[in-house]
């Protein structure tokens, strides 16, 4: 099996040193960076369809950079003035970092987690339990996740206030990949709507994640590459590892 260009399908990274570069060059392979979804925000009216009023809140949770743009949008677009009162709780350091792109840091009351997982955030807000959180969300989020915010019995309210969509090919624009990689069961749907007669023979498919990996299957496609796994814990260990042995061969 014959691997020399390769399809990410996420935004090409900011650094050169990212991990996928390095394969690159180690295994003289090409790679391009093409998502095959793209977030958008809801339009303002749309988005009162909802009867949110932001006003209401004192606490806000973030668990994505793409959640902070979309709630100060909607408050500009609104005409909404939040608080210095207000509460900022995100799921990372990187995302509260974040805030200073909208707010003057060392005036708000602002906390974070390590992990990324809202449940790693549960000790922080159970400490500020009579607060009313507003949770901004995509359209494809799951309600399973907040399940730790039931537990506690913290009054929350879901806000979607982005979606995910297909990120559509041109009819000019080359698909002669010889591997595809997914991130997401989005990419996959992506993948069906824009070739709906593709027949992916050779070509290698590569899934982060369970999801994603059930999406691949579900789609009658052939699952070559699955990450995280004891052996490649990351995608780019797992793309490294099958180039590797590819080369044995």
């Amino acid at each position: 099996m014959n691997v020399k260009k390769i399809l990410i399908s996420q935004p090409r990274p900011t650094s050169e040193k990212s991990p996928y570069f390095d394969i690159a060059r180690e295994y003289g392979v090409e790679m391009i960076f093409r998502p095959f979804i793209k977030v958008e925000g809801l339009p303002s009216r749309e988005f009162r369809q909802q009867k949110i009023n932001m006003a209401d809140f004192s606490a806000v949770i973030f668990t994505a950079k793409t959640a902070v743009d979309n709630f100060f949008r909607l408050c500009e677009e609104s005409r909404i003035s939040i608080p210095e009162t207000m509460k900022y709780f995100c799921t990372t350091e990187s995302i509260a970092l974040y805030l200073q792109k909208y707010i003057i840091f060392r005036k708000r009351k602002i906390f974070s987690a390590q992990t990324g997982k809202l449940a790693d955030l549960i000790p922080l807000i159970s400490k500020h339990k009579k607060e009313n959180y507003l949770l901004p969300v995509s359209d494809i989020s799951n309600p399973a996740d907040t399940k730790a915010l039931d537990d506690l019995k913290i009054k929350y309210t879901r806000a979607v206030m982005y979606r995910t969509v297909s990120n559509d090919f041109t009819p000019d624009e080359p698909f002669d990949y010889d591997m595809l990689v997914f991130f997401s069961p989005q990419g996959i749907e992506s993948l069906t709507k824009n070739f709906p007669d593709w027949n992916q023979g050779d070509i290698v498919i590569a899934s982060l994640g369970a999801n994603t990996a059930r999406a691949v299957r579900d789609a009658g496609l052939r699952l070559d590459i699955e990450a995280p796994s004891p052996q490649a814990p990351s995608m780019t260990a797992a793309i490294e590892l099958f180039l590797k042995n590819n080369k044995k061969k």
